[in-house]
């Protein structure tokens, strides 16, 4: 027991109060993150949308998705991760408000393109962040911490959000509003004021490297092909992925039986057990794995977490399958970043991390189109049969692109 207290207190050490503080930040504004795990029950159940309905309308999110991350790398590159981080925050307060008020397929949908447009702003600000605040050698595990403030808020966020919608969905909203007020007021108070980026970047690469003009700085993502072979498996396995906040909910609900509290509780249980566990996990793939084995073995044991389902819909196989998918995401996701941050140079990672960003906004239109249609025309065991075969395919080429990359650096 003392050693592995150890070994939890090993994979903390040397994370800055910058890092920390960000983590603080995005555990306030996650916390209130109710809205979209429940925004398929909400259409189906609420407003009497279709399936294939509510399909397009979290393919909105998806399109908003795209132009915020994008807008937000080029951006962030332009005027620096402070300002995009707060306005994002600050700008998304009162389109939450007004959602509940927009009932129709088409004014959700247009609502939802631009609350996820200016939401998603703040993603490759954010990442941009954690890289300049993080020792080269702990950036991993800075967007590891990060992500377990994302999952402790996601733990706490849907098992709240099961019992207010249970109450009105309209205050989902509202508190998701107030969520970003707070994390806006807190990021603003700590992070006004600091060092600049590009005194940040001397203290971190030195006065050479800022001004020096190498490929990686001058490079653009878009014409990396390397990198945008990567980018495209990690879409693959986003496409999968996203299923957990689009179709997956709607099947606990029509297949499983579960109500919205019981979904609730099974997606906060994901956010609990990542909370728990994941630095732990990064901490140990990192002495023992490689890079690209991490995110292979991460990416691939998915298939399993999707093809169960495929097989059995009963609570326990509900359970055991997320903690599956947990794993999954906790090996892959942050690694997936600290490649993408590793590719990139000094004064492009916003748009680097633009990109890494525009792989889940492509996802969050293809899942829920995809996933609700196979579901709809074929049934749900066609649909987590071939989201495991699509998770195959992804780990497959994730793992020969990444050592493409590291041979080539």
């Amino acid at each position: 027991m003392k050693k592995i207290f150890q070994i939890y207190a090993d994979s903390y050490r040397g994370l800055s109060s910058a890092s920390w503080m960000l983590a603080i930040v995005m555990l306030i504004n996650r916390s209130g993150s109710m809205v979209l795990p429940f925004l398929g029950v909400y259409m189906t159940n609420k407003l009497g949308f279709k399936d294939e309905q509510t399909g397009y309308v979290l393919a909105c999110f998806g399109v908003g998705s795209i132009i915020g991350t994008t807008l937000g790398g080029w951006v962030t590159d332009k005027i620096g991760n402070y300002k995009v981080q707060y306005l994002s925050l600050l700008g998304s307060i009162p389109v939450f408000i007004m959602l509940p008020h927009f009932t129709s397929v088409v004014s959700l949908a247009l609502m939802m393109l631009l609350q996820s447009a200016v939401s998603e702003m703040f993603r490759p600000a954010n990442s941009v962040a954690i890289t300049m605040y993080a020792k080269p050698e702990n950036i991993t595990r800075a967007f590891s911490l990060n992500r377990m403030a994302v999952n402790l808020g996601f733990s706490i966020g849907p098992a709240m959000g099961g019992i207010l919608a249970a109450i009105s969905y309209a205050l989902l909203f509202y508190v998701n509003a107030t969520a970003a007020f707070l994390a806006a007021i807190v990021f603003i108070y700590f992070f006004r004021g600091r060092k600049t980026n590009k005194e940040l970047l001397l203290e971190q690469e030195g006065v050479e490297s800022i001004n020096e003009v190498d490929e990686k700085n001058t490079r653009s993502p878009y014409k990396d092909k390397l990198f945008l072979v990567y980018s495209l498996f990690c879409t693959l396995y986003s496409i999968a992925f996203l299923q957990l906040l689009s179709t997956l909910p709607i099947f606990y609900k029509k297949a499983g039986g579960l109500n919205e509290v019981e979904i609730g509780l099974v997606l906060g249980y994901s956010g609990l057990i990542i909370f728990i566990t994941e630095m732990l996990f990064v901490y140990l793939a990192e002495r023992f794995f490689s890079i690209r084995q991490t995110i292979y073995y991460g990416v691939l044991i998915s298939a399993l977490g999707y093809g169960m389902l495929a097989l059995d819909h009963s609570i326990i196989t509900i359970y055991v399958s997320m903690t599956i998918l947990c794993i999954s995401e906790m090996l892959a996701m942050p690694f997936t970043s600290t490649v993408t941050a590793m590719r990139a140079g000094s004064k492009n990672k916003g748009s680097y991390m633009g990109v890494n960003g525009l792989t889940f906004a492509i996802g969050f239109i293809i899942s829920p189109i995809l996933g609700t249609k196979i579901a709809t025309h074929f049934g749900y065991e066609i649909l987590w049969s071939a989201t495991a075969l699509l998770v195959i395919i992804a780990a497959v080429g994730l793992n020969y692109s990444v050592k493409r990359m590291i041979n080539e650096e």
